[in-house]
């Protein structure tokens, strides 16, 4: 998520049940900016404040269901709790939940509606909707790369060749408008604005390996391997200086790298957060073992202590006392990189009812993606839950 997004925020501990009987649920039913750091919704509450609904135990393709109900309205992906506008990553979250489901109707509404609203001329998409029109046309790579991803695996799934041809398209202009070159390798830029000058602004959770194979596999293009081996080298170096990654760094074209406080230095202090959390769950699931590695560096440090914040410090210390369904799905990220695959997935279920307990659209679609990314293989990645969850 850009620099941006704003975030709800969803609170509240949890307890984590037996973990054969979690990864068995978790798995059942699938067939498969510029701006500063976000800052709280109005819905945000903090940890342990006020009564809190029960949450009741789902599976994983029932989460992704629940998202695609509740923050769908015909194609689009409502941030209803941020005052009902849309952005590109939430309509990349939408196609990847329909996808991996098999919901070729909700896939067709959501790219549909996409394509129409947001997709600019250039074929990128605008990163924000509201109020009937685009009200941001900057795109960001992280909504592009995810949906590229999605309509590559729906081509394949749907056996529908426009979302292929819709996939590899975007996968092209990505390519050659939000990529670079450093010493370290060839780098997921942001957006397009971060093209400009170096030191290049970068968002080391946009980096997603299983997202450059598809299309590395796609395209036959080879800049997705090096997008692959740069993005892998620059989170090594950012790991090397600290024991989690940033929401927001740098990169100088030599390849050297810094920490930064939100996109082009513009925001909160430097820290672990909304953005960076996603990471060790986009490298987590890679087929690459370098990949999985690379997640499993943050477990030490996560585990560390039982109730997670929302945001920390790199090198684990809270900001916030504020908790998100996020937070736990990183830490099963990592756990699971490791081989910890109980305590893995005792942090999916605890992050699921977390997100029910105090809905929220960013929340719901981690309650999906996360499970959907770590326990199956529906989206080409090779989770390290599967196993688990069949033994």
């Amino acid at each position: 998520m850009s620099a941006k997004k704003t975030i709800g925020i969803a609170v509240t501990a949890v307890a984590a049940v037996a973990a054969t009987a979690v990864i068995a649920s978790l798995a059942t039913g699938f067939p498969a900016d510029l701006q500063g750091p976000p800052a709280a919704s109005p819905g945000t509450v903090e940890a342990g404040s006020g009564p809190q609904p029960t949450a009741t135990d789902r599976s994983a393709t029932q989460a992704a269901e629940a998202f695609l109900a509740d923050w769908v309205d015909d194609g689009r992906v409502v941030r209803r709790d941020q005052g009902d506008d849309t952005v590109s990553e939430g309509q990349a979250y939408g196609l990847l939940i329909a996808a991996g489901v098999g919901d070729k109707k909700a896939f067709t509404g959501i790219w549909d509606w996409t394509e129409a609203n947001l997709q600019r001329p250039d074929g990128l998409l605008a990163w924000r909707w509201s109020d009937g029109e685009v009200v941001d046309e900057e795109p960001a790579s992280d909504g592009d790369l995810d949906a590229a991803r999605a309509l590559v695996i729906a081509g394949k799934r749907f056996d529908e060749p426009r979302f292929t041809d819709a996939g590899v398209k975007l996968a092209g202009v990505i390519a050659d408008r939000m990529t670079v070159e450093t010493a370290a390798g060839r780098i997921l830029l942001p957006g397009t604005w971060a093209a400009a000058t170096e030191p290049y602004a970068y968002n080391p959770s946009y980096a997603s390996p299983v997202a450059f194979s598809v299309l590395g596999a796609a395209t036959g293009d080879p800049r997705w391997a090096e997008l692959q081996a740069g993005s892998a080298a620059v989170t090594s170096a950012l790991l090397d200086e600290s024991p989690l990654p940033p929401d927001w760094a740098q990169v100088h074209a030599d390849g050297t790298v810094d920490a930064m406080p939100g996109a082009a230095g513009t925001g909160q202090s430097v820290r672990y957060g909304y953005d960076a959390a996603r990471l060790p769950i986009r490298y987590a699931e890679s087929c690459v073992p370098a990949d999985q590695a690379t997640a499993a560096r943050l477990v030490s440090t996560l585990a560390r202590s039982k109730e997670l914040r929302a945001e920390t410090d790199l090198g684990g210390s809270p900001l916030t006392s504020d908790q998100h369904p996020l937070a736990l799905e990183a830490r099963a990220a990592a756990r699971a990189a490791v081989g910890n695959l109980p305590e893995a997935a005792d942090d999916l279920r605890a992050a699921d009812e977390l997100a029910q307990e105090v809905p929220s659209y960013f929340g719901a679609a981690w309650a999906a993606l996360a499970p959907m990314m770590l326990t199956t293989d529906d989206l080409d990645g090779c989770p390290p839950l599967m196993n688990g969850a069949s033994s």
